[in-house]
């Protein structure tokens, strides 16, 4: 006789198999999970250069009035933010409102160990505002 008790041949095995899926599942979450966080960082900054760019584009008739009718020229900020996106990788909507450019950005990216069980993209979204703003926005004599 060997020693072994006859229910606990292979037990080790099982656990060990176990214990490696575990290890998997949380390494996959640790990876995945940081690169959909930088993922979701990388789409709030490309909103926020896209939705800047888009308040650039003045409209030229706003620019002979006073500093307060500033406005944004629709088509060119549309335009101009969604350079700024697609140059990016990125994808997005852009919304006009008068003197407001608002850029929802949308990124992808692929998993790297969670594609294994199936979940094989990240896809993160980020919504910026920017306004038109004529001349410094410190404070008087501020720095």
């Amino acid at each position: 006789m060997s020693g072994r008790r006859c229910g606990e041949a292979g037990s080790i095995a099982l656990y060990f198999a176990m214990i490696t899926v575990a290890a998997f599942a949380v390494a996959g979450l640790v990876v995945d999970g940081g690169a959909a966080l930088a993922t979701r960082e990388r789409a709030a900054d490309l909103a926020t250069q896209a939705a800047r760019a888009g308040a650039n584009a003045l409209s030229p008739a706003t620019l002979h009035g006073p500093p307060s009718g500033l406005a944004a020229n629709p088509a060119a900020a549309d335009r101009a933010a969604h350079a700024v996106l697609a140059d990016g990788g990125a994808t997005g909507t852009v919304l006009v409102d008068g003197d407001h450019v608002t850029v929802t950005a949308h990124l992808a990216r692929h998993t790297v160990l969670m594609s294994a069980v199936g979940w094989n993209d990240i896809t993160e979204s980020a919504t910026v505002t920017a306004s038109v703003l004529y001349g410094d926005t410190r404070p008087e004599g501020g720095g």
